[in-house]
């Protein structure tokens, strides 16, 4: 039986493309299904249902005080039928945290500081950034929604959930991330792999505006998975094409920042209606002020005018939600920051602002790389954040194809 997990995440829902994509990733990383992603309030009953009584790994993302939370605590000892007992590991962790502050521990330190009896603390940089505990057959890991969380995962969340795998039976997975493809178009082509009992499952998994491909194989041995896994892998990605931009951890703007070193080339951005996002993406790679090179953020018509060089013509004839404008807008960043490359966006994220020809949703991208510059228009759907999210990603993924080109 292939090992599965949970992923509850506790409090408000995180913005796209963070907490538990990341957790989902490692997770198949280390050879773990991810069956369910819920959210659920803070409430004690809501989360106790959450938590299931299946043969799982569950991981709590808890927000509003992390995973030292109240109910987090009390709901995962009720579950288990294990004590809150004092964590000592956790208290001294929360002295000094607060020796170093120089402030004195307060009163409640000890309540913080309560886990369920054979809870394991998991310390990042000094600070309490999780824990974990087995009961039976099932497992919990419990991460602060945090500046830990990736440091978390990476140094204990992966390993963890490998070595609970390892347990039930030996798995090699491998994620393959596509971009510009909808859950039906990917399905569509793997039609002859999906459903198939065999050596290797293969799934698909709609994840934060990508479509991801999980191949999961399972074998007596490590090496007789592997070969299974390689001999998918080759099959899948020959159906896919181009459309698959990476495997794995990998992200999108992880893999354009690698192309863009390889071919030496930087990169400006002009931003409208994603507010910035797409020039945070870039540079949230270590080592990309190896690339970027500045980002210009021109909500209103005079600033596209004055910063980038938006002729009041483009304006006037096509509307600042545009394909001549956001070619404008590429064009003028290129120019302004020297780069041979740049990329800009321009459209309507909502809720508000919507009309019958350009409805909420209606974004244009433009791409310039070297003397030539291209448009595209795309109509989003969700909420704001959402289509915000989706416009960086048509964006980078604009760019990768480009790219792929350049020598």
């Amino acid at each position: 039986m292939t090992a599965s997990a949970h992923i509850v995440t506790v409090g408000a829902m995180p913005s796209p493309g963070t907490d538990g994509a990341a957790v989902a990733a490692a997770l198949g990383a280390a050879g773990v299904s991810v069956v369910s992603r819920v959210f659920v309030e803070d409430d004690e009953t809501a989360l106790e249902r959450a938590l299931g009584s299946d043969e799982a790994l569950t991981v709590v993302l808890a927000g509003g005080g992390g995973s030292a939370g109240d109910i987090v605590r009390r709901v995962l000892a009720r579950v288990t039928g294990a004590r809150l007992v004092l964590n000592d590991r956790l208290l001294t962790t929360l002295q000094e945290r607060y020796r170093r502050l120089d402030r004195p521990l307060p009163r409640r330190a000890e309540r913080l500081a309560l886990l369920p009896q054979g809870a394991t603390v998991w310390i990042t940089a000094d600070a309490e950034a999780g824990w974990a505990m087995e009961s039976g057959h099932r497992a919990f890991a419990v991460l602060a929604r945090d500046a830990t969380l990736q440091t978390t995962i990476a140094q204990q969340l992966t390993s963890f959930a490998r070595e609970w795998a390892g347990a039930r039976g030996v798995a090699a997975v491998r994620t393959l991330r596509t971009a510009g493809l909808s859950a039906a178009e990917v399905e569509e082509r793997l039609v002859d792999w999906l459903g198939r009992d065999g050596e290797v499952i293969v799934s698909t998994i709609p994840a934060d505006g990508e479509v991801w491909v999980r191949l999961r194989a399972r074998a007596s041995t490590p090496a007789e998975a592997a070969r299974s896994l390689a001999k998918a892998e080759t099959g899948v990605c020959a159906l896919l094409g181009e459309d698959c931009y990476g495997r794995d951890g990998e992200t999108l703007e992880a893999v354009v920042g690698r192309m863009l070193i390889e071919r030496r080339l930087t990169i400006a951005v002009a931003e409208s209606c994603t507010g910035g996002l797409l020039g945070h993406r870039l540079t949230s790679v270590p080592g990309s002020s190896a690339y970027f090179e500045r980002g210009v953020l021109a909500y209103s018509n005079q600033a596209k005018a004055e910063l980038l060089g938006v002729p009041e013509s483009i304006v006037r004839d096509h509307g600042i939600v545009s394909g001549p404008c956001t070619e404008a807008m590429a064009r003028g960043a290129a120019t302004l920051a020297g780069t041979p490359c740049a990329l800009a966006i321009t459209g309507i994220a909502g809720p508000d602002g919507g009309t019958p020809t350009k409805p909420v949703g209606t974004v244009y991208v433009g791409l310039a790389v070297g003397d030539e510059t291209l448009a595209r228009r795309f109509v989003f759907s969700g909420d704001r954040a959402g289509v915000q999210w989706q416009s960086t990603q048509a964006a980078l993924d604009m760019l990768r194809r480009s790219l792929r080109g350049q020598t």
